[in-house]
C-alpha cells in the first residue's frame, strides 16, 4: 500500500480515459490549478453529495483558474451517465485498475462493517500550477468539501 503524497511533492504524471472516452494526460493542465479527487463509486449517495458539491463550487474554482478532475474505478460509460444524470460540467476520469489511486495514496485498506478491504479512501489533492500538491486532504466527508478547497485554493494563492 503506497503513502499518501506529500503536500509539497510533484504530483505523479499520469493518463486516463475520460468519461468521453479521450485520454487526459495531468501534465497537459500545468498553468492551471487542478482539483485532483479520487471517489469510490459512481451514483452512490456520498460520491453524488460530493461531485454536485464540485459541480455547485466550479464557478467558484474556474474563477480562481482550476480545473477539477474526478477519478474513480469506474468505467468511461458510468461515468458518463452520472455525469448526464447530475449534470456534472466537470471531466471524470476510469482508473479501472486503480494504478493512478495507488501511485496517490488513495487506494488503502478499508473496514465497513467489521470486514476489511481494499478500495478508494475519498480523497482530494489540490495540485498548483507548476505539477505541485500544494495541499492534501485525506479520508474527506462529502459534505462542505468543496468549500473546502475553494477556502484551501484562496489561502494558499493569497500566502
Amino acid at each position: 500500500m503506497a503513502d499518501w503524497i506529500e503536500e509539497g511533492r510533484k504530483a505523479p504524471d499520469f493518463t486516463l480515459q475520460s468519461h468521453a472516452g479521450e485520454k487526459l494526460k495531468l501534465s497537459s493542465l500545468r498553468g492551471s490549478w487542478v482539483i485532483l479527487y479520487f471517489y469510490p463509486k459512481d451514483d452512490t449517495p456520498g460520491c453524488t453529495k460530493e461531485a454536485c458539491g464540485f459541480r455547485d463550487a466550479l464557478p467558484d474554482l474556474t474563477a480562481r483558474n482550476s480545473v477539477v478532475l474526478g477519478v474513480s474505478p469506474d468505467s468511461p460509460e458510468s461515468h458518463s451517465r452520472f455525469r448526464e444524470k447530475y449534470d456534472l460540467p466537470f471531466t471524470l476520469l476510469a482508473d479501472p485498475e486503480h494504478t493512478v489511486a495507488e501511485k496517490y495514496g488513495a487506494w488503502r485498506e478499508k473496514t465497513l462493517y467489521g470486514k476489511k478491504s481494499m478500495g478508494i479512501v475519498r480523497s482530494t489533492f489540490v495540485i498548483d500550477a507548476e505539477g505541485r500538491v500544494a495541499k492534501l486532504f485525506k479520508h474527506v466527508r462529502a459534505d462542505g468539501h468543496a468549500e473546502k478547497v475553494v477556502a484551501a485554493v484562496d489561502a494558499i494563492t493569497a500566502g
